[in-house]
């Protein structure tokens, strides 16, 4: 198993890698890997999303029990439970190598960041199909761009926030 883990992780490092010298002058091989890495799994979200909603759910809602769930909502949901495991295995083992923290750590910082994220996906879709009437597929992509924006101005301003030097002399 180890050496599976082993060669999917050098296998998706040599793709990513190999595109950076066209980066290379605009960030670090750090912010590319992050960059990189979001985007895939961004777009891998996108479309699990329209998957989900189009060909297993069918535009239909979806009965849990006592839960039912409109289509949109479901797709998210689904879509999210790939996404989440596939978000944290790139960002462990592909952008943050290095990170001295342990797994339960990142995980549960990762799971933090990620759960707010999801509410702010669904308070948006809630508002953009389900009161506003906007189809689903174009909501989530506008939903993901503001929910991106966020995540990345509270990770940069707030959640990981580095401290200003201290001014001795004034």
């Amino acid at each position: 198993m180890q050496k599976i883990h082993q060669r999917i992780k050098n296998s998706i490092l040599f793709m990513v890698d190999l595109l950076y010298p066209l980066f290379k002058r605009f960030m670090s091989l750090q912010t590319f890997r992050y960059a990189a890495c979001g985007g895939v799994n961004t777009l891998l979200d996108i479309g699990l999303f329209a998957l989900n909603y189009h060909l297993i759910f069918k535009k239909h809602n979806v009965t849990l029990g006592a839960i039912i769930l409109s289509p949109h909502i479901a797709s998210l949901w689904l879509a999210f439970c790939i996404t989440l495991p596939v978000g944290f295995y790139l960002n462990r083992y592909v952008v943050f190598q290095q990170s001295g923290l342990r797994r339960r750590s990142q995980l549960f910082r990762y799971l933090l960041v990620t759960f707010i994220c999801m509410a702010l996906n669904y308070v948006l879709l809630k508002l953009f199909v389900d009161y506003l009437g906007w189809y689903p597929t174009p909501s989530k992509i506008l939903t993901t761009a503001i929910v991106v924006v966020v995540s990345y101005t509270s990770q940069t301003f707030f959640f990981f926030k580095t401290k200003e030097p201290v001014d001795m002399m004034g």
